[in-house]
């Protein structure tokens, strides 16, 4: 080892024992909430018993629910949130209906429109009377001392934790990146996926979206498909019992408790005032308030798809599962998913954004495969050139063969381009100054059918592979099942290793078949031939080369290490012009489909060239990418 690398080497080793010791004294704990204590403004905007709550349709209908409820027969109300304009609207619309508390959990904060829009309208229901709390993992939340001391200041109805920040600050610096990785890989890996906004015990929203621009259609240049659901009912005694068990969690950290805030909060700077928002784009801003607020446009698109149904259950894991992992109520949420798919039938309607299978969830689809009258399995996932995760991808396309004849799935992987996801974002980039906004005068089901006829992270590191097309581009994100038309289940939870071991994940299941029903037909939207390339086995050009080929490709794919066969059993596939979507079994099935190759529309680049290491050598990373 040279002289260089040992410096460095040496100079980690002594960062990482330096920052693990530097935790903060009670002292300096009790000097900051003192500071705090007297310097935050107690001054309320509102003097009102029910402190200023504008009346809110979504809020009154759930409060109509648990009146409605008994233990033997639950009444829920519950909305899909799939376009990002009513998901956004319902979120302020319930923010601003609170009258007594308000409770947010998330994996991602930015300070971007949607995340700057969303914090401000919290500090202001706080500055009426309302008890506010937020809960937001650390690494990828924030990431501003200076804005945590702004919050820590803000009303002292508000508060604010980080979930299993990294040396005990809200900064992460590459340097501590790398220095958690080696001292304490397991906690630092571990991380709180959960996503929950949750409004007086009574409403709830779940699902996969964060706090940044790019999960509500509101980035430029690359955007997520994703997907929420709101339920009223009973069901938000549990999502409050969830936030109340992580709330309460050695990992959930005051901004006092964390050092670099705690410096920022006892330095002799002046007292930081609440900023206004600075947005990048203030009309579309202005819309979305206003429509909010607009009695019309929240009946059309958040009261009228509303559905009543009976049984609803919130699922999330403990606080830290990895800290007990032989503990069944640890894995709560992800056990229960197994056993969902378990049971099916007649068909598996899965999306995710990561087709990276656990041991446990190879063997349910194995198993149900190998059945007499096995389910339909139908996947909709990422191809390479819509996710931002190539190097997960990487392992997806390394099992493809077991995926589709092990397994039976049938996977379609979402286009970049896909003009079903682009009509959602012309739906939320409308400018306010428009004269006939669409979004405002059109229904739901105008949108559908238009749609039809034109038919999150943050850091530089996960930016998507480049392309040989321009455009807007699309990556999915959501994370849903449907499982023979009797129930559907919404969340954060991946499919995927990482979901299942390392992060902590939530989300509902509504047993109600118009509800699956409906689900399904959004997912169904998604894998339209103009929005996804199908997965298919290659044709056999040469009858004994091709057997001779797969055989290789098969022993180099259950190669641990060294899987550098680079002539798949599967490619891509797009639609003929005048042909009938078919299944990969359909004997015609080649003479309607074309190969468009295993990693369509991406250039070369760097990103293409490590999928492809990934593929050969990253097996061993499987269960922490």
């Amino acid at each position: 080892m040279t002289q260089p690398y040992r410096t460095a080497l040496f100079s980690l080793l002594a960062a990482v024992l330096l920052l693990q010791g530097c935790t903060l004294s009670r002292a300096q704990i009790r000097r900051a909430d003192a500071v705090v204590a007297a310097t935050t403004d107690r001054q309320l905007s509102c003097h009102q018993a029910d402190h200023c709550a504008v009346p809110s349709p979504l809020l009154e209908a759930a409060d109509q629910a648990l009146a409605e409820s008994t233990p033997e027969h639950p009444v829920h109300v519950v909305t899909l949130l799939g376009d990002s304009e009513p998901a956004l609207a319902a979120r302020v619309n319930l923010i601003r209906a609170a009258r007594e508390t308000i409770d947010v959990q998330t994996y991602i904060w930015d300070q971007d429109d949607v995340g700057q829009l969303v914090l401000n309208e919290l500090v202001q229901a706080a500055r009426r009377g309302v008890q506010v709390r937020i809960l937001a993992d650390q690494l990828f939340s924030f990431d501003s001392p200076d804005v945590l001391d702004e919050l820590a200041h803000a009303s002292p109805n508000l508060k604010v934790r980080l979930y299993n920040p990294t040396f005990h600050k809200a900064h992460t610096p590459p340097l501590d990146f790398a220095a958690g990785i080696l001292c304490c890989f397991m906690q630092f890996n571990q991380r709180m996926h959960n996503k929950l906004l949750l409004v007086d015990d009574s409403i709830g929203i779940t699902g996969g979206r964060n706090y940044q621009d790019r999960y509500f259609n509101w980035d430029d240049t690359f955007d997520y498909v994703d997907r929420d659901v709101m339920i009223g009912g009973p069901a938000a005694k549990q999502m409050a019992a969830s936030f109340a068990l992580f709330w309460q969690h050695k990992r959930a950290v005051p901004l006092t408790h964390l050092r670099d805030v705690n410096q920022r909060i006892l330095s002799d700077r002046a007292v930081p005032a609440w900023p206004t928002p600075h947005y990048r784009r203030p009309l579309r801003v202005a819309q979305l308030l206003q429509s909010a607020e607009d009695p019309a446009w929240l009946h059309a698109w958040l009261v009228a798809p509303t559905l009543h149904v009976g049984k609803v259950e919130y699922f999330s894991d403990l606080p830290a599962k990895t800290d007990k992992p032989d503990k069944k109520l640890a894995l709560d949420f992800t056990r229960h998913i197994m056993r969902l798919v378990q049971g099916a039938k007649r068909e598996v309607l899965l999306q995710t954004p990561y087709l990276v299978m656990s041991r446990r969830a190879q063997h349910i689809f194995r198993v149900l495969h190998r059945g007499d009258d096995p389910p339909r399995i139908i996947v909709s996932t990422n191809s390479l050139a819509s996710t931002d995760a190539f190097a997960v991808y990487a392992m997806s396309y390394k099992h493809r063969k077991r995926y589709l004849t092990k397994f039976g799935f049938e996977i379609h992987e979402l286009k970049p381009h896909a003009p079903g996801p682009a009509v959602d974002y012309e739906l939320a980039n409308l400018d306010a100054d428009q004269a006939t906004p669409p979004l405002a005068t059109s229904s739901p089901a105008n949108a559908s059918r238009a749609r039809l006829h034109l038919l999150g992270h943050s850091r530089a590191s996960n930016r998507p592979a480049p392309l040989l097309t321009e455009g807007r581009r699309f990556g999915l994100h959501a994370k849903s099942i449907v499982v023979d038309d009797d129930l559907g289940m919404v969340g954060s939870h991946n499919f995927d290793p990482r979901s299942d071991h390392y992060n902590t994940e939530s989300g509902v299941i509504v047993y109600d078949h118009a509800f699956a029903d409906q689900l399904r037909t959004t997912i169904l939207r998604d894998i339209e031939p103009q929005n996804a390339w199908v997965i298919g086995p290659r044709q056999a050009v040469v009858p004994v080369l091709t057997d001779i080929n797969q055989a290789i490709g098969t022993v180099s794919e259950n190669l641990p290490l060294f899987d550098l066969w680079p002539f798949r059993y599967a490619t891509s596939y797009d639609l003929k012009p005048g042909c009938q979507p078919m299944r990969i079994t359909n004997p015609h099935f080649h003479d309607c489909y074309t190969p468009v190759g295993d990693f369509p529309d991406v250039d070369l680049s760097p990103k293409l060239i490590i999928t492809r290491l990934v593929t050969a050598f990253g097996v061993g990373a499987k269960g922490i990418l």
